[in-house]
């Protein structure tokens, strides 16, 4: 069962539930109960959350899930063109591409900010080391260009610091 059929499915539960508070309500005021305009409030907010799940069943909600990747933090967007994210020393190779990719497609938003000449969103990945105690040095382990015109962006240039990621201290076994 995908997800928007259940949505669709709660929206059915939500409608009937307000029509039996919208019937309470009329019963309500014919009888002159005390409770009369606290049930149309509730009615009123069955009224938008049907609406809502309603509009929920009809947009696809999906995430597209690259293998590989692995959990990053958002540690800075300028709400336009650059991004930065923040991964565990011990990032490989092969996890860091995907991790790229996999924030490539997450921080996409057509609302952002096309500043710029080129319209290319910059997202940097990067990672923190400690040579010696006391010391932390940032590392940019690479970045990913991509589109901010179109959400499948075919000429997505993802770019790995090689030379960054020999710095990282080795996974001991």
């Amino acid at each position: 069962m995908n997800i928007q059929s259940e949505f669709l499915q709660y929206t059915q539960w939500s409608g009937i539930a307000t029509l039996a508070f919208a019937a309470l309500a009329t019963l309500a005021f014919v009888l002159k109960w005390g409770i009369r305009f606290r049930l149309v409030g509730t009615t009123g907010f069955m009224l938008v959350v049907t609406a809502g799940l309603f509009a929920l069943s009809l947009a696809p909600l999906t995430r597209t899930v690259i293998p590989g990747a692995i959990r990053y933090s958002l540690v800075y967007d300028n709400g336009g063109t650059q991004t930065v994210i923040t991964l565990p020393p011990t990032t490989t190779q092969t996890q860091l591409d995907a991790t790229l990719r996999q924030a490539a497609s997450d921080l996409y938003s057509y609302g952002r900010l096309g500043v710029g000449t080129n319209n290319l969103m910059l997202i940097r990945a990067r990672t923190v080391i400690h040579p010696e105690k006391g010391v932390s040095i940032p590392l940019y382990l690479g970045q990913v260009k991509r589109s901010l015109a179109s959400r499948d962006d075919s000429k997505m240039a993802v770019e790995i610091f090689e030379d960054k990621l020999a710095l990282l201290p080795k996974p001991t076994a």
